[in-house]
């Protein structure tokens, strides 16, 4: 019996080492206090690959994409197309009078507009063999599996005001590739658990999740280059607010800078190629709300106006 509990307690901590090497190669990295985010909203993956199976590749990378984005704490992760459109038809079903009136009914013109767009197109999927038996500890499968598959598909980050792709990548995903999974593995997964008759996921999802994984840890990589502003909303003496809030990741003490700002116009074809910003102020976080922020004055105070832009200082 106690060479049998060794063989168990070895067996465990060997698994359990695998997981936490395998987590920690493939992992998407926390995002650090007072992070500022981004609105995104996912577009239906594009199945170019003409894969076929016993789900659909694109709608269910679009759900793995939107639950991830939304997991990982990088961003405002706003419902996918389908999730939207039916925000947008309860909606009008509000307003043609067919539900009883009140606070709680859904209005139109609330719905929160995304600063960044992702698409995919999938463009290869390779499958050998299928997926079944075996047991699993803490994600770490132990024998059973047979097969693979591999996903390729392409990420594009859109501006959604100016349409243009700011990012693009090309994305490679494996089954049997245990990161990325942000709660679909390790400790969520309440230990060891059986599957003798086969896994709930097969390996074109694995590589599914394995891909898109990769595709957001991609997406976290680009933000520095993708410029983030606010909007003074009210200059009233000292009462100075900015339309970002908590949910934009604004926090106490945090600094930014504002100015006007000019977009630099392309006199040919009407297209916006840049803009310049003429720093006038710096301003603290004083309260921070959902939506809004109150402002305090560092220096410029009398020159701050309704309608000003706002960054955030370099720190």
């Amino acid at each position: 019996m106690f060479k049998w509990k060794m063989v168990v307690a070895a067996a465990l901590s060997f698994f359990v080492a695998q997981a936490a090497a395998l987590a920690e190669e493939n992992e998407i990295p926390a995002p650090p206090k007072g992070n500022l985010k981004y609105s995104v909203t996912v577009k239906k993956f594009k199945n170019e690959a003409g894969w076929s199976g016993r789900w659909s590749i694109g709608d269910g990378m679009t759900t793995v994409m939107t639950d991830m984005l939304n997991k990982s704490g990088w961003f405002i992760t706003l419902g996918d197309d389908e999730m939207r459109k039916a925000a947008m038809a309860e909606q009008d079903f509000a307003a043609g009078g067919r539900t009883a009136g009140g606070k709680k009914r859904p209005k139109m013109g609330r719905m929160t507009p995304a600063q960044l767009l992702v698409r995919g197109s999938i463009t290869n999927v390779q499958e050998t063999g299928s997926k079944g038996g075996g047991l699993n500890f803490m994600g770490v499968s132990i024998g059973g599996d047979t097969g693979s598959a591999e996903i390729n598909f392409t990420i594009y980050i859109v501006n959604s005001e100016t349409g243009q792709v700011v990012a693009s990548s090309s994305v490679v995903g494996e089954s049997g590739k245990r990161g990325y999974k942000l709660g679909y593995y390790g400790s969520e997964l309440g230990g060891l658990t059986g599957m003798f008759g086969g896994e709930d996921k097969d390996n074109v999802m694995e590589a599914a999740e394995n891909a898109v994984g990769k595709a957001v840890a991609y997406m976290v990589g680009q933000l520095d280059n993708i410029a983030w502003e606010g909007t003074i909303l009210m200059a009233k003496g000292n009462k100075i607010i900015m339309n970002r809030g908590e949910r934009d990741g604004v926090t106490l003490g945090k600094t930014f800078k504002v100015g006007e700002v000019e977009e630099l116009i392309d006199p040919d074809t009407g297209e916006v190629l840049d803009s310049e910003m003429t720093p006038v102020a710096t301003v603290k976080v004083t309260k921070v709300k959902e939506k809004i922020a109150y402002l305090k004055p560092v220096t410029g105070a009398d020159k701050i106006a309704k309608g000003m832009t706002v960054f955030p200082m370099e720190e």
